[in-house]
């Protein structure tokens, strides 16, 4: 008989607000704007270590200092073909040009860029659950057979990612 564990955590303080934008594909972008984002984990293992599939203990301060990372900041996609990124000469400034002729400069200190092609709820959420696999990993020695993760952007409206590890 196959057995499988999950483990789900939700705190009031895995939450970020950040300002995006998604840039479509034919160069247009929508609005700056920003969101009160919530996050959601649950994590999966066939087998259980010391009667627990992970502790909740070790995994929230995790979570919360991804999420901490994100907050009140500007999120940017790195791998987004249609975005231009400038360093200024003294580097504290990060220049970026949209493709519908826009060009910002703003404090290095206030944005993220993130190694995603947009900032789209779904490609927050995979790159939030592929960082806590990271973490995880190289903290604990641990890997989740799924990684199940939710960022609700708004309430009623979230994307969820499930990353595999088949490691069991």
């Amino acid at each position: 008989m196959e057995q499988n564990f999950s483990i789900k955590v939700y705190k009031q303080y895995f939450n970020f607000a950040a300002a995006h934008f998604l840039v479509f594909a034919d160069g247009s972008r929508e609005p700056l704007h920003g969101h009160n984002y919530k996050v959601a984990v649950e994590g999966k293992k066939k087998k259980l270590n010391a009667d627990m599939v992970f502790d909740f203990l070790d995994l929230k301060p995790l979570v919360r200092d991804l999420c901490n990372t994100l907050d009140h900041r500007l999120l940017l996609p790195a791998e987004n073909p249609l975005l231009k990124f400038e360093n200024s000469p003294d580097a504290q400034i990060q220049k970026i040009k949209t493709p519908d002729g826009m060009e910002w400069a703003l404090p290095k200190k206030d944005i993220v860029v993130l190694p995603i092609s947009n900032t789209s709820v779904e490609r927050l959420a995979q790159y939030l659950a592929i960082e806590l696999a990271q973490v995880v990993k190289r903290k604990f020695n641990f890997s989740f057979s799924e990684l199940i993760l939710e960022v609700e952007e708004t309430p009623g409206q979230s994307a969820v990612f499930t990353l595999s590890d088949n490691i069991d």
